[in-house]
């Protein structure tokens, strides 16, 4: 891999005259039949070059991909875990709370049933009573004149 972004960097750099003597290349105004041969094989290591080169951006565009791709999953995983420990959180609260508005209606329930056994208790003993009075002032009528 070192070696590839080596060769990378001497492509890149058009004023390293020592990459294009190894590679044999003599610059366009060597026109000589000898050295067409040496230029066109100094062509040819371009392009095969230059397909490396290629290859290794593909791999780096792939490598850059999945890193993307892994990030998203490991930013979902983290959120996921989040909100699981947010609900968590809610339930318990909600428990808590819960459970004391449960007390508070099982105390009310309780003090209503203790006022309504006070009052049958009221009525078993005075009922009698209070029916013979609302008869007796239905059934004996004192007529009186109206006041004003």
């Amino acid at each position: 891999m070192d070696e590839d972004v080596n060769i990378l960097m001497r492509l890149i750099d058009p004023e390293n005259s020592e990459f294009f003597r190894d590679i044999g290349f003599q610059g366009a105004w060597a026109c000589d039949t000898s050295s067409s041969a040496q230029n066109s094989a100094g062509i040819q290591t371009l392009l095969d070059a230059e397909r490396e080169a290629q290859k290794i951006v593909q791999k780096a565009r792939e490598y850059r991909t999945k890193r993307v791709k892994d990030a998203r999953s490991e930013a979902q995983k983290e959120i996921e875990e989040y909100r699981k420990q947010k609900e968590g959180e809610f339930k318990a609260f909600e428990k808590e709370h819960t459970s004391g508005n449960k007390k508070m209606e099982q105390d009310a329930a309780d003090a209503t049933e203790e006022k309504l056994k006070q009052i049958r208790a009221i009525g078993g003993k005075k009922g009698g009573k209070v029916i013979e009075d609302l008869l007796r002032a239905v059934v004996e009528v004192h007529p009186a004149p109206a006041t004003q």
